[in-house]
């Protein structure tokens, strides 16, 4: 496959998952508090798809890991704010299977190569673990939240979230730097500066709930 569909690839996966936060920020700069929308997650479910591809078209392992963890957590967000029900049954047994159902079939038909996905002789291993732990890092914001989440038994976007995604985003880019990979390094540059202002928000947020708490 030629190197500008890959990367076509790569930059919409990248641009579905920059435009949820930005729409979050946006929505979340102008109620002065930090919002969890309902398309946030809808369009992370989409973005995962595609990085997931982009990963195994770019031979990488560490790019695959991250959305395949976090997709089903998408789905659980879904559910907790009552828009999975929304969905049409047959697309909901569509989206459980989906991934599943790839690996399957990829097996079977001699798509996927283990040896080609952890023995690139492009990546060496110290790079290749680089980006696993940036993306396993990454990938415990949502753990994280999902936790979070299932105890206050509704979905929500904690402190600890935007913490984890601040420092993954940060190895990310470091990876990308070595890996001279424009998607990576695009799409988290950008993102890093909205957990930055998220968590500005959210502190600011809380100190206004603990005062007018207090207050009364």
């Amino acid at each position: 496959m030629s190197t500008w569909l890959v990367y076509t690839v790569g930059f919409l996966a990248q641009l579905l998952f920059s435009g949820r936060s930005i729409f979050q920020w946006i929505l979340s700069e102008k109620s002065k508090k930090v919002l969890n929308t309902s398309l946030f997650w809808k369009m992370s479910l989409v973005a995962s798809f595609f990085m997931f591809l982009y990963g195994y078209l770019r031979s990488d392992f560490a790019l695959m890991l991250g959305p395949t963890l976090n997709y089903f957590i998408y789905i659980r967000n879904l559910q907790l704010q009552g828009e999975w029900i929304k969905f049409h049954k047959y697309l909901r047994i569509f989206l459980w299977i989906f991934p599943v159902l790839i690996v399957i079939l990829g097996y079977n038909n001699n798509i996927y190569d283990v040896n080609r996905l952890f023995k690139n002789e492009a990546i060496p291993f110290w790079l290749l673990m680089l980006g696993i732990i940036s993306q396993v890092v990454f990938t415990l914001r949502f753990i994280y939240q999902w936790i979070y989440s299932e105890k206050q038994k509704e979905s929500i976007l904690p402190l600890g979230f935007w913490l984890l995604s601040f420092a993954g985003s940060s190895l990310i880019i470091i990876y990308s730097v070595f890996r001279v990979d424009p998607v990576l390094f695009a799409g988290h540059t950008f993102g890093i500066v909205m957990y930055a202002r998220n968590m500005v928000i959210l502190r600011r947020q809380i100190r206004t709930e603990n005062w007018e708490k207090n207050a009364f």
